[in-house]
């Protein structure tokens, strides 16, 4: 009988060897990637059935990727492992469709749980985190979606890149646009929320949880 497949999503090598190590014996690991570009890419080729992802991965974090993925292919089931303990980050992951939210520092069964329940269709969710995230989705928080909302998906890619410190020029080099493309979207963001300066801007995505650094 064949091992349901698992893809790797962690931009630490450190974490994905020790991942290697903890879910061979139950799973396939069908391969590692180390950004959120190559996710994409990674799991329309290899069709894991279960992927394990960071939230906080370069060019592309790991939420947004998971929305992109869910476009292709609604039934993905992406389980999140990540260091990101705030109750906001869980609900967000489980509002663009992850499958579950374990916290690293948690117990290393959870992630086995956590995989086990995904493959029957179930979302499982760090138990210490459980209760503050049901009260955030009982009480309708959205993290004010009036400026997220306003924000498209090439300028999440841009305010990501932009929080990760890089410039205009390597954003376009980056994303295959020109540096005034970026300069365009950029400008337009801090124009719709009165913002005004990159640092202003970085500062919103943040706080907004549009971007993870």
């Amino acid at each position: 009988m064949s091992r349901p497949r698992v893809l790797l999503a962690d931009d630490h090598r450190m974490v994905t060897e020790g991942l290697k190590g903890l879910l061979a014996d139950d799973f396939e690991l069908v391969g590692t990637v180390e950004n959120g570009h190559a996710l994409l890419a990674a799991a329309k080729r290899l069709r894991p059935d279960v992927i394990v992802a960071d939230i906080t991965m370069p060019q592309l974090n790991g939420i947004d990727a998971l929305r992109l993925l869910k476009k292709h292919n609604p039934d993905v089931k992406v389980v999140f492992l990540t260091m990101h303990q705030d109750p906001a980050y869980a609900r967000r992951a489980l509002e663009a469709g992850a499958a579950g939210f374990v916290v690293k520092h948690a117990a290393s069964d959870e992630l086995v749980m956590a995989i086990h329940a995904a493959l029957n269709g179930k979302t499982f969710i760090t138990p210490a985190l459980a209760g503050d995230v049901l009260h955030d989705i009982q009480h309708g928080a959205k993290q004010k979606n009036e400026g997220k909302n306003a924000i498209t998906p090439r300028q999440r890619e841009i305010l990501q890149l932009l929080a990760e410190g890089r410039s205009a020029k390597e954003i376009a080099q980056t994303l295959s646009i020109s540096a005034r493309t970026v300069e365009f979207h950029k400008y337009q963001m801090m124009e719709t929320h009165g913002l005004h300066s990159s640092a202003e801007l970085v500062h919103f995505a943040i706080k907004h949880g549009i971007v993870t650094i």
